[in-house]
Order: structure tokens, then sequence, then C-alpha cells
């Protein structure tokens, strides 16, 4: 069970570095932080805006990373505002195409990361990791019980 624990944890861990390493590496070209990518694909996703609430629960970001990548994104010309109490958050024209330009690169560095894989394994890969996601979000929100490790 050790050995188990041991490889999870690790190849989640290397995972999620590289893949912010990757992230950061291709923001970079276009002058914008690594943290910027997950908001840009969200954003491209509710063409009728969303609030700075929502963009924190479906990117699983703290408010306050939001608010700082959201002001950041503002003075750069990526996003645009309306309202200032509950203020709804909207890509520009130049937000768009920092979008696409997201969207393709990620779709790269995820088709090159399965390499080897073939469909059915990546389908099964992915309905795998999803359980894993969905029984630790379970867990985080419940607790471990202490008879579970017993």
């Amino acid at each position: 069970m050790t050995e188990r624990f041991e490889r999870f944890s690790y190849a989640i861990s290397e995972i999620y570095r590289c893949w912010h390493r990757i992230a950061a590496a291709e923001m970079e070209k276009r002058g914008l932080k690594g943290t910027s990518a997950v908001y840009l694909m969200a954003l491209s996703r509710a063409p009728e805006g969303v609030s700075a609430v929502q963009l924190s629960d479906t990117c699983g970001r703290d408010k306050a990373d939001v608010s700082r990548q959201l002001s950041a994104m503002e003075r750069d010309g990526l996003v645009r505002r309306e309202g200032d109490y509950r203020a709804v958050w909207y890509l520009t024209e130049e937000g768009n195409k920092a979008a696409e330009y997201v969207a393709r690169r990620a779709a790269y560095a995820v088709e090159r990361a399965g390499g080897g894989l073939d469909a059915e394994k990546r389908a099964i890969f992915y309905n795998a990791l999803e359980g894993i996601a969905e029984n630790l979000q379970r867990i985080a929100r419940e607790g471990l019980a202490p008879e579970d490790c017993e």
C-alpha cells in the first residue's frame, strides 16, 4: 500500500510540476504569466461572462489569486469587466486570441504527453483519474474517519 501511495503521489506531483513549467514557458512567449492559461481557457468557455466567484469555482483557485490575475489581465487588455459590485468578466478580442493560442498549445502538449497511449488506454486513464479526483474531493470534504485506517 505504501508503494502505491508513493507512486501515486510522485506521479501526480510530477505531472503538476511539469504542466506548470510548460504553461509558464508557453505563456511567457506571449508576455503572460503561466497561471493566466487556466483563466483564459475558462473565460473562453463563457462568452456570456463570468463573475470572479464563478471563475474561482471553475478553476479551483482561491479568490485572491483570481482577483490578482483578473487585474493583471485587465491591465494587459485581455479581459474587460462590466459592473463594479459582482462584476462580470469577458475576454477582449486580444484575450480571445490569447485563449486560442493557449488552447492550441495545450492540445498539442496533451497529445504529446499521451504519446504511446491508444484511445482505449486514454479513456481508461481519464475515467480512473476522474474517479480518483471525485473520491479525493469527497474525502477532503468529509475527512477520514479514524476507523478507515484500522
